[in-house]
């Protein structure tokens, strides 16, 4: 097929107009172009390279130009010297897709070309693969665009044919795959960029990852886009969560004045740059990995999730909600995956497999104890089944220190304060729901709590004390106890060993499935996530719940009671208009820092604790707060 040019004849590149060459003769005529450079006659070439550089309100003209030249030198890759023709290949790897006044004949044209250059050479693979890589991100003039027709339909246009492109060169190119991806994570956006830059090159990663290259560097960019909501995550400091009175504690975030969840969401996180970009990015992992469940991929992409928590997450400083993607894969598969989780973290804590440093045991068991606390789609035998192993080792632990001095250490036994401070707060959440449950029951009664709690170490003196409060409060309601209770109940107020382990003054101790308060993946976590307010414990009485709501929304347990509808935050949204003091007379119950201190009621012998479970537990479970 022949090509009209604009100008060009057999003398000057470019010159005379209206002649139509057929696609050998300008092949030849690139060809000439090339070999005169070694010669020293450079006039072809350089009007070649000029017609590669017409970039900006093209002519009809202009675009023959350039389409001619294109064509030429993909029939000409084989003259293409990286020495000689370094003014050339400098052109054509600084070309973009995103040209607005590239016609698609034209991007075709030019991904041809990086495509033949990358195949026909050893030489320019690395290059060819940064220029597709680098068409991942559009121009900063089309980035405030990409919402409207002509950018959207643009984006379709080019990431279809550089991901194209990418296929072919990795199906002719056997190491293309081996060079791809470090290219890949060296153009990855640095946490500082624009929003919209590192969304639009996240999901073009998600998009090879479950592509046919995936194959080959599908666990490489699923680790390198956690690793990205890491670095992002640990942008987001509690003090831009509580911008506002830096002397309330991060235990009142669940339930927090009288702010619907939306304007929770603004007021905490707004302010900060990273908030926003992070929460789009795990908008984009969940529905990546929702669309992997529906491919019948989730079981393996699930194994390098658990691998990049592994590496990256356990052991992160402070992360808040980068976690979320894993507890997400975990709600679309409970049986594999949700149980999976739970049992590499046990494993972990338990060391049975590996010898882990005691900060990684603990991470384990925090983010154990929180996942089997707020994973609404977990069997009840489950929980309970690990809940008995971590009990066990606490026995076992104690049994191994009777020999020992008698001195409550925090510092020295600090895995051990972990299990006891994990199974306490998982009693917390599930105890009533596994009570009701004959069977349960049973086993839990047969948990030898009270010896592992009247053990010489004194876990009751070191746990944080709002976890320690409610725990006593329930196994007090639910009888759990058979020995004197006054034994537990002494002395619980915080003692300088609880605030050795981390207290209540500090504000990075977490437990790591705190409620999250981004707000656009907030759909993706609520309907699988247990809130503290919806939670029956033993000392609720029956008539406060609706027996037919109870019956009609009952899951694994009747621990849920969603009766209404609620805003995410415990709160149903009629709720919203309740008198002011009625609110915070609720709230009060709520909140892990009350009004007043800690007290303990003895009157008559009995034992009476006036305030409910916090709202938003924040024990210690990170580094520093040894």
């Amino acid at each position: 097929m022949g090509v009209e040019l604009a100008s060009m004849d057999m003398e000057g590149y470019f010159e005379t107009a209206d002649i139509e060459f057929s696609d050998s003769e300008i092949v030849s005529h690139v060809r000439k172009a090339l070999r005169s450079v070694a010669q020293g006659d450079t006039d072809d070439y350089n009007h070649l390279i000029g017609g590669l550089n017409l970039t900006e309100h093209l002519t009809p003209d202009d675009v023959g130009i350039l389409l001619s030249g294109l064509k030429g030198l993909a029939g000409a890759v084989t003259y293409i010297d990286m020495v000689q023709h370094e003014a050339l290949l400098s052109a054509i790897f600084g070309m973009s897709l995103w040209n607005r006044d590239y016609e698609p004949d034209v991007m075709d044209a030019l991904v041809d070309l990086i495509i033949r250059l990358a195949t026909s050479s050893g030489k320019f693979v690395d290059s060819s693969l940064d220029m597709l890589i680098s068409n991942f991100i559009p121009p900063h003039y089309a980035l405030y665009g990409l919402n409207q027709h002509f950018w959207q339909t643009k984006k379709a246009q080019v990431l279809d044919r550089v991901h194209s492109a990418l296929k072919n060169i990795t199906d002719l190119v056997p190491l293309a795959p081996l060079r791809l991806s470090p290219i890949i994570l060296q153009r990855m956006p640095h946490t500082f960029a624009k929003e919209a830059v590192i969304v639009v090159y996240v999901e073009n990663m998600l998009r090879l990852e479950s592509s046919a290259i995936g194959e080959f560097v599908g666990s490489t960019m699923l680790m390198a886009v956690v690793d990205r909501l890491i670095d992002l995550d640990v942008e987001i400091g509690w003090d831009d969560i509580l911008q506002d009175d830096s002397s309330k504690g991060i235990f009142d975030m669940e339930l927090d004045g009288d702010d619907s969840d939306d304007e929770l969401a603004n007021h905490s996180l707004g302010a900060n740059v990273f908030a926003g970009t992070l929460d789009s990015l795990m908008v984009l992992t969940c529905e990546h990995l929702n669309s992997c469940a529906d491919s019948g991929r989730l079981e393996k992409v699930f194994q390098t999730l658990l691998q990049s928590f592994h590496v990256t997450v356990l052991n992160a400083y402070k992360s808040k909600f980068a976690q979320f993607v894993i507890f997400y894969a975990c709600s679309l598969d409970p049986e594999t995956c949700g149980v999976g989780f739970a049992v590499m973290l046990e494993e972990i804590f338990l060391c049975k497999t590996y010898t882990y440093p005691p900060l990684t045991r603990m991470s384990a068991v925090a983010y154990l104890a929180s996942y089997l606390s707020r994973a609404k789609f977990l069997q009840s035998s489950v929980i309970l089944s690990i809940l008995k192993s971590l009990v066990d080792w606490c026995l076992e632990y104690c049994q191994l220190q009777d020999g020992a001095e008698k001195i409550v250490n925090p510092q020295a036994h600090r895995v051990f304060y972990s299990a006891c401070q994990a199974i306490m707060y998982v009693l917390c959440f599930r105890m009533r729901s596994m009570w009701d449950i004959p069977h349960l029951k049973s086993q839990i009664i047969q948990f030898p709590l009270e010896s592992i709690l009247q053990h010489p170490l004194d876990p009751l003196k070191v746990c944080l004390p709002s976890i320690v409060e409610e725990f006593l409060r329930q196994a007090k309601a639910a009888s759990l106890f058979t020995a004197s209770e006054n034994f537990l109940f002494n002395n619980l107020l915080e003692t300088d060993f609880s605030k050795a382990y981390g207290g209540m003054e500090r504000l990075d101790m977490f437990f790591p499935f705190d409620p999250c308060l981004l707000r656009k993946c907030d759909r993706f976590i609520r309907p699988n996530f247990i809130y503290w307010a919806k939670i029956r414990t033993t000392y609720d009485d029956d008539e406060d719940f609706s027996s037919d709501e109870d019956d009609a929304n009952e899951q694994f347990g009747d621990e849920i009671y969603d009766g209404f509808s609620d805003d995410g935050m415990g709160r149903s949204f009629d709720d919203r208009d309740l008198d002011l003091d009625e609110f915070e007379n609720s709230l009060n119950k709520m909140s892990i820092t009350p009004k007043s201190s800690l007290k303990y009621n003895m009157e008559g012998g009995g034992f009476n604790i006036p305030m409910r479970m916090p709202a938003r537990i924040r024990p210690s479970t990170s580094p520093e707060s040894l």
